[in-house]
Formats: structure tokens, C-alpha cells, sequence
């Protein structure tokens, strides 16, 4: 794998950050801001991450310094700020990584952003489910965590692998490189 970072792959760093920021901003606009912020998110942005199996280290940055521009900008708090980013980098890196085994490796890839967000979401009452509110924290913690790894699974093992497939096929990969992207898969 080229590990030279060029003109191209900043713009692809570029391109991906905007994608990640316009997709939550237009499915915020659409379908209001808790499909994006709460305990049942389904961030449609996030199978932007499932790429980092194809086009490597700038999709990988791309949507961590996405997710930060979303978070910064929809300020819930420092902790989502900080620990939405973490939970994107690692998601992307391990896809990155396990790129060989594309469905598995959505699927690993998935996990962190449920257990990383899942684990932080509960401390913000307001996006704590009605039937959660009598319930000790310890509770609340793993049910957000479940429920947030469910929709990372969608969003990146579902929507995001099926994009890759997409993206795989052998036509696509001979245009991409015939305009100069490095494609790692």
C-alpha cells in the first residue's frame, strides 16, 4: 500500500469530510435532527466509512474530520465532539485494516461507533429513551449501546457495504484509476 499522501488524496480527504457533513446536514433537514442525535440515530452518512476499504487513508480521515465538523457544529458537548471523531477513526481504520474480508470487515467496523457512542450517549438526558428514565445508568448505558450499535450496523455493515460492493465492481475501479485515484483493494 502507497503510504505517499498527495494532491489527490487530500482532495479525496476533502471531498470525503464534505460528503460526511452534507449527507447529516440534508438528513437532518429532512428527517429532523434526533435521526442524526439520539438513541434510535441512524446516521446515513456513516456508510461513507464502509470506503476506507477502497480508497484508504483519506476516506479514513475524511470521515473523522466529518464527524467532527457535524459534531462541533450540532454541539452536544465536549464528549461527543471528541469521542464521535475517535469512534469514526477507528471504525474507518479497522475497515481499512480488514479490507480483505469487506463484509466482516463493516461489520467490525460497525462495533466501535456503537460501543464508543452508545457508551457516551446515555450521560445526555435528553436522548434517553422515555422507558430508560427509572432505570439505574448501568442499564441505560448498555441499552444505548445496543441501540446505537444496531444503527451503526445499518449504516455501515448494511448500507455502506453494499455501497463498497457498488463501488468494487471492476468498471468503476478502471475509471476511478484511469482518473488517478489509488484505489487499495
Amino acid at each position: 500500500m502507497n503510504t505517499k499522501f498527495d494532491a489527490r488524496d487530500l482532495s479525496l480527504f476533502a471531498l470525503f469530510s464534505g460528503l460526511y457533513v452534507i449527507f447529516n446536514f440534508i438528513q437532518m433537514t429532512a428527517a429532523g435532527s434526533y435521526t442524526i442525535y439520539g438513541p434510535l440515530q441512524l446516521r446515513l452518512a456513516d456508510c461513507l466509512i464502509a470506503l476506507s476499504a477502497l480508497l484508504g487513508w483519506p476516506v479514513v480521515a475524511g470521515v473523522t474530520v466529518g464527524c467532527l465538523l457535524t459534531n462541533a457544529y450540532y454541539f452536544l458537548g465536549p464528549v461527543d465532539v471528541i469521542f464521535g471523531p475517535i469512534a469514526n477513526l477507528i471504525a474507518a481504520s479497522l475497515i481499512l485494516l480488514l479490507r480483505r474480508r469487506q463484509f466482516f470487515a463493516c461489520v467490525v467496523g460497525a462495533l466501535p461507533v456503537g460501543f464508543i457512542v452508545g457508551g457516551y450517549l446515555w450521560m445526555f438526558p435528553f436522548l434517553v429513551p422515555a422507558f430508560l428514565e427509572s432505570m439505574p445508568a448501568w442499564i441505560t448505558m448498555i441499552v444505548m449501546i445496543v441501540l446505537i450499535t444496531v444503527s451503526s450496523l445499518i449504516a455501515i455493515a448494511g448500507i455502506g457495504y453494499a455501497l463498497l460492493r457498488v463501488m468494487n465492481r471492476p468498471g468503476i475501479i478502471e475509471s476511478l484509476e484511469s482518473h488517478g485515484l489509488k484505489t487499495v483493494s
